[in-house]
């Protein structure tokens, strides 16, 4: 065979052939789970174990929202994942496929994307995901890390930290395929898991020094970006507003159970303490591929973070789950409640004598 003849061989098997050939994606032959997202402080439904790869369908939906965050009635324009602040977290495990429908509807009044911490490439898929009003994309990254991870709006621009204190974040956890694991590589299983999402606010004052309220979103952009310059923020409060898991909104737990909590914060640094309890297990930031200190009074959660961490409750009682900025705590509104049911223990705690009159 000449080499003219060889040349109309190999070009017809490479326009022939290829037409017949196409290329195999990996997670076309992998089950599919559609999962539910809910409202923070709770976890959508899930195994904490594997049982094999699968493709993880979720919906995002961006909205633009006046929320209320304290009791004085100050409002803000909160920019949301699914209308909360912060969004929902999601779950899956080492090796999903993570299928994110981020869906943008035509009353909103900006574009908005998604950066995933826990995603490779593409700034996080922000790269590929923005939306404008009235549209829907859907992108699928794999989760290649575990751990928890934050996820966030980043439009381009000043818009990425307006939009970051304006609550549009929240998280993702990616659990080891054989669950997680203590600080001796033994098995570590939840009983219940709570998700805080801490949230700075800069809200401008008028005149008569009381906080603006604005129209639209965008009406107060220009002021609170000016305001969040001095790295001052006015609030700083969990899962959206002052008081929002506090009294009848309390996270419960009964003595005997473990309780992983899952803290994040997108824009500023944070330091979780459990009043009354600790930190058992603590994964460094949030990285669940190393082993987890134990024993910490107090953690760090770096700004752009997630954090894990474990307790098993020993007392019953009143437990404050809050950011040991006690300025930040109390003045401002980093804070929350626990309320353990079960039966008091007097060899852990005693109370010896009672006040009384000192002699």
């Amino acid at each position: 065979m000449n080499k003219v003849v060889q040349a109309v061989v190999a070009l017809g098997l490479l326009c022939f052939g290829a037409a017949s050939v196409s290329w195999a994606d990996p997670a076309d032959k992998l089950p599919r789970v559609k999962q539910e997202m809910v409202k923070p402080p709770f976890l959508p439904k899930h195994d904490q174990v594997s049982k094999g790869p699968k493709v993880v369908e979720v919906r995002l939906t961006t909205e633009e929202k006046l929320i209320q965050i304290d009791a004085a009635g100050t409002k803000v324009w909160a920019l949301t994942f699914n209308g909360s602040v912060p969004g929902p977290l999601i779950v899956v495990h080492e090796g999903d496929y993570v299928e994110v429908t981020l869906v943008n509807p035509k009353t909103s009044t900006m574009a908005h994307n998604a950066d995933f911490h826990a995603a490779t490439g593409a700034l996080g898929g922000a790269g590929l995901n923005l939306v404008q009003p009235g549209e829907e994309v859907v992108l699928r990254w794999k989760a290649l890390k575990t751990g928890v991870f934050v996820y966030h709006c980043a439009p381009g621009g000043t818009m990425i930290p307006f939009h970051v204190i304006s609550g549009m974040s929240g998280a993702v956890m990616v659990l080891p395929k054989n669950g997680l694991t203590d600080n001796k590589g033994k098995s570590w299983k939840y009983d219940r898991a709570y998700y805080i999402g801490e949230q700075d606010f800069y809200i401008p004052k008028d005149k008569d020094g009381k906080y603006k309220t604005y129209a639209q979103p965008l009406e107060g952009m220009a002021d609170m970006l000016e305001l969040s310059k001095g790295l001052i923020p006015t609030h700083v409060v969990f899962n959206g507003a002052a008081g929002a898991l506090t009294g009848p909104n309390a996270l419960t737990a009964k003595v005997g159970e473990k309780v992983l909590f899952i803290h994040s914060q997108a824009n500023r640094d944070s330091r979780p303490h459990l009043i009354g309890g600790h930190g058992d297990l603590v994964w460094q930031g949030g990285s669940f591929n190393d082993p987890p200190i134990t024993n910490q009074e107090t953690w760090w959660v770096p700004g752009g973070s997630a954090v894990a961490a474990g307790y098993e409750f020993v007392q019953p009682g009143l437990y404050v789950y809050l950011s040991h900025n006690l300025i930040e705590a109390v003045l401002l509104g980093a804070a929350a409640h626990m309320m353990v049911e079960g039966k008091w223990d007097d060899d852990v705690m005693k109370q010896l004598k009672k006040p009384a009159p000192s002699k």
